[in-house]
């Protein structure tokens, strides 16, 4: 279904030709509606390159344009700006031929591509806030339109289901834990752990290495820990689910950050090889150098600890998607305060 700005293109490149002028410029939407629907900048673009004034030669467009049904007879404004004013019988007549049709005159793409789309991403033993649901109402609105345009999109729940806030979560269930809580709200019990947890932590120098501790195990593959893991993560999801199930939104993956725990020393290494990071006291860092707003903010992928952290999962989650998806384009729904981060 042919839009209106390609039928006043075709008329215009007819009057052009009427004119014997050569196409130029654009036909774009009207910057403001007072001057019409339509505009083309076509005559200052040709007076520019013939020394002529814009004005005469968009008067010598207009007269050769027809017009037809479809618009008023078009407007010379400013220095030489061709304006269009649709008819409203032409409008009327469009909007029934859209409405009669089951696409709503969208065509699908010549060029299908595979799409992942990273949305809503909540992070588990947390409730999700309103940030995630943004994310999430955004992101699903990207993919039905994707979809619809004809793309393959693959939707991914980038869930934040590892890292240093399950070092205090296992150390409060371990020792602040109440069962009867856990039974009754789940979730609830676990952030109030986790929020004990990180007080206790901030005041006790003891509490905080224990927790690190805690975590160590648990990247290490203890068992006891694994099962606290799965527990809690469990319990998130079915939380997160019943939000979802709220407001029909389906992922086609769930990959959490777990999910790339095996491919971080894999990421650093390639790095290192590449010349793109090295070693700086002691931890591996990617430096930006020739990069002026990113001098002074250098990116860390292993701490001095031989610990990873968000950017290096960010890195592997990439690799992951191009190479192993097979993706053409990946999507972020994220918030401004990721900025930093993707610049990165």
């Amino acid at each position: 279904m042919e839009t209106f700005q390609s039928l006043l293109a075709k008329k215009l490149s007819d009057a052009l030709k009427a004119a014997d002028l050569p196409d130029a410029g654009e036909l774009t939407p009207a910057t403001d509606s007072r001057f019409g629907d339509y505009q083309t900048n076509a005559a200052l673009v040709l007076a520019k390159q013939r020394g002529e004034n814009p004005r005469a030669v968009a008067e010598k467009i207009v007269a050769h344009f027809d017009a037809d049904d479809l618009c008023e007879p078009p407007g010379v404004a400013g220095p030489g700006f061709i304006n269009f004013a649709l008819r409203p019988g032409a409008v009327g007549e469009k909007t029934m031929e859209v409405l009669g049709d089951e696409r709503l005159g969208v065509t699908e793409t010549e060029s299908p591509r595979r799409i992942v789309i990273d949305f809503g991403s909540p992070n588990a033993a947390k409730p999700m806030h309103v940030g995630h649901i943004r994310s999430t109402l955004l992101g699903d609105a990207l993919a039905r339109i994707a979809q619809f345009l004809g793309h393959e999109v693959i939707r991914d729940n980038h869930i934040g289901d590892w890292g240093t806030q399950f070092g205090m979560v296992i150390w409060g269930w371990k020792n602040l834990l109440d069962r009867q809580a856990l039974q009754r709200n789940p979730l609830a019990e676990i952030v109030r752990i986790y929020k004990e947890t990180n007080h206790r932590a901030s005041n006790d120098s003891g509490v905080r290495e224990a927790c690190r501790q805690e975590l160590i195990r648990l990247q290490a593959g203890d068992k006891e820990n694994l099962d606290i893991w799965n527990e809690c993560v469990a319990f998130s999801m079915q939380d997160f689910e019943h939000t979802y199930k709220l407001l029909d939104i389906h992922y086609d993956i769930q990959c959490g950050e777990s999910f790339y725990h095996d491919r971080l020393p894999g990421v650093v290494e390639r790095l290192l090889k590449g010349g793109i990071a090295e070693i700086s006291e002691g931890a591996v860092v990617v430096f930006f150098r020739d990069v002026p707003e990113l001098a002074d903010k250098p990116l860390i992928i292993r701490k001095r600890d031989g610990g990873f952290n968000y950017a290096t999962t960010d890195i592997a989650t990439i690799d992951y998607r191009v190479n192993d998806l097979k993706a053409d384009a990946i999507w972020y729904v994220v918030g401004a305060p990721q900025t930093l981060h993707f610049k990165q």
